[in-house]
């Protein structure tokens, strides 16, 4: 099920030349509850792209989001993403699971927190 998901979020940056991942700003992370290192699904909303990567914790209150290594040829600064992280319940667990979600504004700030 959707554990956690940051809509919205706007492309900072892009680094070829590192290993892989997707650095979300520390502040940003901590809203929804993603960790460091933890695997995440990201959507492109500007091109479509769909990947599967880890996340990278960036500076908290920089508004960092940036495709690092292969993800880099995925997206360029400006694009939008969802950025969603998923796990296992119960079902007991699942009938009562509500994700944790923030929308993003332009300078990935949050504009609003969602709860289905």
């Amino acid at each position: 099920m959707l554990r956690a998901k940051i809509h919205r979020a706007t492309v900072t940056g892009a680094s070829l030349d590192y290993e892989g991942s997707l650095t979300v700003s520390a502040d940003l992370a901590a809203e929804v509850g993603l960790f460091e290192f933890e695997k995440i699904l990201v959507g492109n909303i500007t091109n479509g792209e769909r990947f599967e990567t880890y996340v990278i914790l960036g500076e908290a209150g920089k508004g960092e989001i940036i495709l690092n290594g292969a993800t880099a040829h995925l997206g360029r600064p400006g694009d939008r993403l969802v950025i969603m992280s998923f796990a296992a319940f119960t079902s007991e667990e699942a009938a009562t699971h509500r994700p944790r979600t923030i929308v993003l504004g332009d300078k990935n700030q949050i504009v609003s927190r969602i709860l289905v």
